[in-house]
């Protein structure tokens, strides 16, 4: 989608890329367990896939929200979407994740992760985030 210019301006592109629910839930299950990613790296990728300048922040969130709620309620399949290691920005933890910032908070302490208590209204992060971030090849 060629966007408008006050939106090139907000958004840092002249094209965006609106993903599919099922892009974003692909781009969540190869993480593996002692790496992290972040909503914006699924963009990122997601850009690069569909020859885009950025990725929707808007629907890549709520397709990302999708796949970690339909994973929970679907327990017991063999195929998972860890979608306890897709973080927001800075390495927050995803209060509308399932269970909130408590249930993701485990997840991820019990993969060896440590994780910093938010400060104000702001939700907790995880240690150090950067430095397990797992990049998507183009």
């Amino acid at each position: 989608m060629k966007l408008p210019p006050a939106a090139q301006k907000r958004w840092g592109g002249k094209t965006l890329v609106v993903p599919a629910p099922r892009e974003v839930d692909t781009l969540m299950r190869p993480v593996p367990r002692d790496r992290l990613t972040t909503i914006n790296e699924f963009r990122a990728a997601l850009a690069r896939r569909h020859g885009a300048d950025v990725g929707c922040p808007i629907t890549t969130g709520i397709f990302a929200w999708i796949a970690a709620h339909a994973d929970e309620e679907s327990l017991g399949r063999k195929l998972i979407t860890p979608w306890w290691r897709a973080l927001k920005l800075k390495g927050a933890v995803n209060p509308k994740y399932p269970g909130g910032v408590e249930a993701q908070a485990a997840h991820l302490k019990s993969e060896g992760h440590e994780i910093e208590p938010g400060k104000g209204q702001k939700p907790p992060r995880v240690k150090d985030f950067e430095k397990r971030l797992f990049r998507f090849s183009a």
